[in-house]
């Protein structure tokens, strides 16, 4: 059997299992076979992994959620985002995993793997159908990755796998595996109380270590205490609290609701800053490093802060020139600080103003957190969150074709590892999650309740679809269409269930339906 029967024989054996096999795309894959036959025909494929450029569109098929917008920025760039996560899904001894560099790099562990934005990539990849692509790669991170290896890689890097083992969960339901990975998630969370916690309770990092080198607060040495990985271990125990309830271990449960208390207490308490209205990194040596950095925001990815105005204004420096806000999209550093951008000389990693696609995707992630969760909003509104992911998108660019590389110039949009064949297609950040979570709004849960609270600004769209989309072991279709003549299937929003309407409304805004 050739590569590309495997391929189709697995995910049609996978949406088999789902129930969705049957299910007809009312979309159809016209326009993925277009973008996938552009991004084909610009690629020279000097990596091959487990499936092919030839095969690209066959996999993607079977497994994507599609997507139609008249933002065309942001439609080609889902597609491109997807071609691009695909490049990087490895088969191994030990089981499917997504890689980060597609060239080997130095630093990685066994077969390319890096754990720096694990989060990310299960974020982004949770909207597959088959979800054993994601279950091999995590049960690689916990049982595999650290065998045979002269250093520790699971824990080379700051880590939120269990909130996003959680996330995964919620799009994707199996309690057996939470189950057979709870023992090996809880071991994890003590050892990295045992590595990095403080007897004050926070957490230190080296910045190299969140995947930062040079950034302005930073230190490849210091113990800073920073709102990065103190917001991860808080995401961390909210999950493994709300884990340990489903799977009806309370003792668990309460161990890991009173460690998500104390943190977010002490993140409020220790690492705000009254004064500059910002969450900042505390200094070893104490005191707040008074600098305001992208990894600031980094709390509302994981819904910390209290619901209160004086956080929300923190958010005020997104608007701000001297702030975040530079032409070609959010910057790590405040723009006003006198250092900002004076570490890097020139292609070499720095993180202290330049663009970078992993923490614009998780200040998106927390903007849309944000809007969504809470009730001050201070200067935030959905057009802010369209115009920036919009921003976002149309920095995936290079010499005029679609690209993502690991950081760049904020004036000029240059790519900064300039040609280093390492940097291409650069999985280290979210997109698609921002489009299917945040924008469109499915925002999973644990029952059967299919709640959607769209981010996309009113008159800004008259139609969208977003079709084929694995949810609860149902394949969902969202549509919008103002007029009623764009899909034909009726005015408004609607939304089908495997094929069937569950929802139809003339406006579109946040809504809840049974599914059942």
């Amino acid at each position: 059997m050739n590569t590309r029967n495997l391929i189709v024989t697995a995910a049609l054996s996978a949406l088999t299992i789902t129930g969705s096999a049957q299910q007809k795309s009312i979309l159809g894959t016209e326009k993925l076979n277009k973008y996938v036959t552009y991004f084909n025909s610009i690629d020279t494929e000097a990596v091959k992994n487990y499936v092919p450029n030839a095969e690209a569109f066959t996999w993607l098929a079977e497994q994507i959620p599609l997507f139609e917008c008249p933002d065309s920025v942001l439609e080609q760039n889902y597609y491109y985002r997807w071609w691009t996560y695909r490049k990087h899904l490895v088969k191994t001894p030990e089981g499917f995993i997504f890689t980060e560099f597609i060239e080997p790099v130095k630093h990685a562990g066994k077969y390319n793997s890096i754990s720096c934005a694990l989060g990310h990539h299960i974020y982004e990849g949770r909207w597959l159908k088959d979800n054993r692509y994601l279950k091999d790669y995590i049960k690689f991170w916990l049982y595999h990755a650290d065998v045979g290896q002269t250093k520790q890689r699971f824990h080379q890097f700051s880590s939120w796998v269990d909130d996003a083992v959680y996330q995964n969960y919620l799009v994707q339901p199996d309690q057996g595996f939470l189950k057979e990975i709870l023992p090996a998630l809880d071991k994890d969370y003590g050892k990295w109380e045992a590595e990095r916690q403080f007897k004050n309770g926070l957490f230190w990092q080296h910045d190299v270590k969140d995947g930062m080198e040079e950034s302005i607060s930073g230190s490849r040495k210091d113990q800073n205490q920073r709102p990065t990985i103190n917001s991860y271990m808080y995401g961390n125990a909210m999950a493994l609290d709300k884990i340990a309830v489903l799977l009806g271990d309370k003792t668990l449960a309460d161990k890991y609701k009173n460690k998500a208390t104390v943190l977010k207490k002490l993140v409020q308490d220790s690492l705000w800053n009254a004064a500059s209205l910002f969450f900042e990194t505390r200094k070893a040596k104490g005191g707040s490093s008074d600098v305001r950095e992208a990894i600031g925001f980094t709390p509302w990815e994981f819904n910390l802060p209290d619901d209160q105005s004086k956080y929300a204004k923190a958010w005020d420096q997104l608007l701000d020139t001297a702030g975040f806000k530079a032409p070609w999209g959010l910057t790590t550093a405040e723009r006003r600080n006198p250092t900002f951008r004076t570490r890097g000389t020139g292609h070499s990693c720095e993180w202290d103003g330049a663009l970078w696609p992993f923490a614009s995707s998780q200040t998106l992630k927390g903007l849309a957190n944000l809007l969504t969760n809470y009730k001050k909003h201070g200067k935030m509104t959905a057009e802010v969150f369209y115009k920036e992911l919009h921003q976002y998108a149309a920095s995936h660019i290079k010499n005029g074709k679609p690209y993502i590389g690991e950081y760049q110039d904020e004036k000029t949009g240059e790519w900064l590892k300039g040609d280093n064949p390492r940097s291409s297609f650069y999985n280290h950040s979210t997109f698609n999650d921002l489009i299917i979570n945040d924008l469109i709004g499915i925002k999973p849960r644990q029952d059967n309740v299919l709640e959607i609270s769209p981010l996309i600004p009113k008159k800004q769209w008259d139609w969208f679809m977003l079709d084929q989309v694995s949810y609860h072991h149902k394949t969902l279709t969202i549509l919008w269409d103002k007029t009623g003549k764009k899909y034909n299937k009726g005015k408004g929003l609607l939304v089908f269930a495997d094929g069937k309407e569950i929802y139809k409304g003339k406006d579109l805004k946040p809504l809840k339906v049974q599914m059942n």
